[in-house]
């Protein structure tokens, strides 16, 4: 399977709670929902219908997944939503109990197998696993070079300070701009592939 990352973006590299207020207040961020502004549903949310084209499963965070969890299965009907709550999706969590993955199709992985069993899933079958959000989880699988290609919403707007999903340590990484598209509200989205270094 492909690992693809799909994220909304400031300008200055900010992923923090671009959905609402309380989606992530972590270090003072008083920016939450930030994103709603450029989203535009022919260019940003047809990223999104051609991301989930090929996607075989989700993978997220587990806070990630708990802001997903509860906003989904309460939008039934609608052909997105009817996919996001079919597909199987594995949540990265140490906390989380089984009983709590109350998201249909949900497989926790603990923890500390989180790289093992990662691994396993970029190794079996075909299609996509999706990350969305999870910026904690994306900078370690960028870091140990398990990303194969980003999906970038590059939203006109800085917003001083936030979670990134970018490793920084020190490490290049080279990446082709594979596709490129700007929406009439601003947003850039830029598809990158990995690229081999040798």
């Amino acid at each position: 399977m492909r690992i693809v990352i799909m994220e909304f973006m400031s300008l200055d590299g900010v992923v923090q709670a671009p959905g609402g207020p309380n989606e992530d207040t972590d270090g003072g961020f008083a920016h939450g929902g930030w994103s709603h502004p450029f989203f535009d549903p022919e260019v940003v949310g047809g990223a999104y219908d051609e991301a989930m084209t090929g996607t075989k499963a989700l993978l997220f965070g587990r806070r990630t997944w708990q802001t997903m969890a509860a906003a989904w299965p309460g939008r039934a009907g609608d052909p997105f939503a009817d996919k996001m709550n079919a597909i199987p999706k594995y949540v990265v969590s140490e906390t989380l109990g089984d009983d709590e993955l109350t998201w249909n199709n949900t497989t926790r992985i603990p923890g500390n197998e989180a790289l093992a069993r990662i691994r396993e899933l970029h190794e079996s079958g075909g299609g996509d696993l999706l990350v969305m959000g999870s910026a904690s989880l994306v900078r370690t699988l960028l870091g140990q070079g398990l990303v194969d290609e980003l999906r970038l919403m590059i939203e006109p707007v800085i917003l001083g300070g936030g979670k990134t999903i970018f490793p920084d340590d020190g490490a290049l990484r080279t990446l082709e701009l594979v596709s490129t598209v700007t929406s009439a509200t601003g947003v850039h989205v830029g598809t990158y592939r990995s690229v081999a270094e040798g």
